[in-house]
């Protein structure tokens, strides 16, 4: 970090700017989001965050080491820039996104204390928004070039980014004149409209959708609309730099953006710099020791200073030739924004101390133009304070901290505890959104569970369907116009276990399903007897027999466990009578609570199925009964087009004596 080389910015033609308009150097832009801007082509992706903070001291190495690779593909023959954007949420968006509207269905007094719960932990959060974003420019003849090279960079940058899990984003032409419209009109975001068509065939400049109302730069701060703001750099780079610095300032609760300008040097390039370094440390040093023998001064000792530049140069080498290190200049520069002067001179004292002690940012004093220039993602570099730097020490200003959870149209969960911002959580927009609740007794578990039933049943359609063990959740639902269904050998309930509705399977063969499922309950029933082939041949027969005019139309009630055992006393088989004698406990016994037509109300759409009650005779057959009946309800909305959350509360009971009891049930 002590080498001195810069690279020394090309500017383009400088022109007094006479309208807020014109300050804005973006000279074209493309529908593909591509700027014409400082006589390059630039395009911008973003990059989502990794749990980088929260991770163990193995994993943070392995991820940084990931984060190196990334750097060492970036372009030779392009810049890149960094962007990290900390912006205030839009309340009024929040609210509509969040907050359940009233529907007048005897539930809004409970939307209403959803909703005033949400505000307040909403009040307690950071209530700050952080988006990440990668600029590339280029000089190209073209548009044409240009848009050929974006793409095969694109492609590189993404599997760089694979490995560190980062998922990458283009930014559309949209999106990126919208995120330079929320920081030029801070409080003004849902007032973003633009069209490139419509703006083309009236004639007007695109950039009257992003400025603001009035721009001036001043000495050491810029005034911006209603606001002020300033721009700082990065001076001072210390020996040791911790790779949370970046991070501890973007934690800083305020509206800004911080930028980390790469212009990344080809091998040839950073060798001949390394080598030009050491001769020009080691002619120093002999010039010393020239001196030093005319002056017969027979020590021979070279000064700290020259043998650390010695050290460094080789120390330099080294990294280039043995250590696969890539030499890069950087540059760091941030803007941040304040409602008056006193709190910004405040909010400029608080950066720069969360900075620490080994670096040091300054104000750019009559240069708040070029910083703000260089600042915001244009891909524009206007301030020539560039560092030498290899690619670790590039990469120590790591822009990763933690995974941020906030998807639209999702449910709150709770607060992030790394950035103090709102958990948002959709799970019917995630590849898998089955999940498991985990946590010691007591730690709210079930409270969690609970927040999320409710939240659904007040803010959409969906079916809820509830395995209660512990007799938890009977209140919540039938306060929420629900139905309890108790499975016990007192209960009034009937759930009839062979019961199949139209489109009880998903191919075209729903009986072949059902037989699946009345093998597996007479297996429970003959229990520890095991079925062969000629066994399930006589299932199969009676399952025909009962089923054979019921499957014509599906009208009328189904058959039952009656009918099956009917059916199989009629067969001349011994199998048949034998199965049959133990089914009269669970038609005629006491345990014939499944051998009824359904009495419950199976069609709500919130359904509590209470097994606390339920004695081990009837456990297993229960369970299956139950599963059964779930999945009806799972294949009905499916085709119905409509989600179903199944919750299962203390779901190891389930699991447990898997290889036994619950074999059934856990298989299921």
């Amino acid at each position: 970090m002590k080498l001195s080389f810069h690279a020394n910015p090309k500017r383009d033609g400088f022109s007094i700017p006479r309208s807020v308009q014109q300050s804005i150097p973006i000279r074209r832009v493309h529908s593909d989001g591509i700027f014409e801007v400082g006589g390059k082509f630039s395009k911008t992706w973003r990059f989502f965050d990794i749990d980088y903070k929260i991770v163990s001291p193995e994993k943070q190495e392995s991820l940084f080491k990931a984060y190196c690779a990334v750097l060492n593909a970036l372009p030779t023959d392009a810049t890149a820039k960094i962007t990290l954007f900390n912006r205030f949420i839009d309340q009024q968006a929040f609210r509509e996104a969040m907050l359940l509207p009233f529907q007048q269905d005897g539930l809004d007094k409970y939307r209403a204390e959803c909703n005033a719960n949400l505000l307040d932990k909403a009040a307690d959060s950071n209530n700050l928004i952080q988006e990440k974003y990668l600029t590339i420019s280029t000089q190209k003849r073209n548009l044409e070039e240009a848009r050929a090279y974006f793409h095969r960079v694109r492609a590189d940058i993404a599997s760089g980014f694979a490995y560190l899990d980062a998922r990458i984003q283009d930014v559309t032409l949209n999106e990126r004149l919208r995120m330079l419209h929320d920081f030029f009109r801070p409080g003004e975001e849902q007032n973003f409209l633009f069209d490139l068509a419509t703006f083309e065939r009236r004639g007007h400049d695109f950039r009257d959708a992003i400025a603001p109302e009035h721009l001036r730069f001043l000495g050491d701060h810029y005034e911006m609309g209603g606001c002020v703001g300033r721009v700082l750099f990065l001076r001072d780079y210390g020996n040791q730099i911790k790779d949370d610095m970046i991070t501890t300032i973007m934690d800083f609760p305020c509206s800004m953006m911080l930028s980390i300008d790469i212009v990344p040097l080809g091998m040839r390039s950073a060798i001949r710099i390394a080598e030009k370094a050491m001769m020009s440390a080691d002619a120093n040093a002999t010039n010393i020791q020239r001196r030093q023998l005319q002056r017969q001064d027979y020590g021979l000792t070279t000064p700290y200073q020259t043998a650390q530049m010695q050290r460094v140069g080789e120390s330099y080498m080294d990294d280039l030739t043995e250590r696969d290190e890539h030499m890069m200049f950087g540059l760091v520069t941030l803007t941040h924004l304040a409602g008056d002067m006193e709190q910004l001179n405040q909010d400029t004292e608080s950066l720069k101390a969360r900075a620490g002690n080994n670096c040091q940012f300054a104000t750019l004093h009559y240069q708040q133009e070029d910083g703000l220039n260089t600042v915001l993602p244009y891909g524009l570099r206007r301030i020539d304070a560039v560092r030498t730097l290899t690619t670790r020490s590039t990469a120590v200003l790591m822009p990763f901290r933690t995974q941020e959870i906030q998807h639209k149209g999702g449910l709150y969960y709770g607060i992030n505890e790394v950035s103090h911002n709102i958990i948002v959580c959709n799970r019917k927009t995630m590849m898998n959104g089955n999940g498991f609740t985990i946590g010691v007794s007591g730690s709210g578990k079930s409270f969690a569970v609970k927040n999320e039933i409710v939240q659904h049943a007040l803010a959409d359609k969906d079916s809820i369907i509830i395995v209660d063990p512990e007799r938890e959740y009977g209140d919540l639902v039938r306060a929420l116009g629900g139905e309890v269904i108790t499975l016990s050998a007192s209960s009034s309930n009937y759930i009839n276990a062979l019961d199949m509705p139209e489109g009880y399977s998903e191919n075209d063969k729903p009986l072949v399903m059902k037989l699946e499922f009345i093998l597996s309950l007479c297996q429970q029933i003959m229990d520890p007897y095991a079925l062969d082939g000629a066994d399930k041949a006589v299932i199969s027969r009676s399952a025909d027999n009962i089923y054979r005019e019921y499957t014509r139309r599906y009208q009328g009630n189904p058959p039952t466990l009656r009918d099956l055992r009917e059916d199989l006393l009629r067969q001349n088989n011994p199998f048949a009578r034998k199965l049959a004698l133990a089914l009269e406990m669970f038609t005629d016994g006491t345990l014939s609570h499944f051998s009824h037509q359904t009495n419950v109300d199976a069609s709500n759409r919130i359904i509590c199925y209470d097994i606390n009650e339920l004695g081990e005779s009837m456990k297993r057959v229960a369970l299956l009964v139950m599963l059964d009946a779930i999945w009806n309800r799972i294949v009905h909305n499916r085709a119905a087009g409509r989600f179903t959350h199944v919750y299962i509360d203390e779901v190891y009971l389930l699991f447990s004596k898997a290889d036994g009891e619950n074999k059934s049930s856990a298989s299921f």
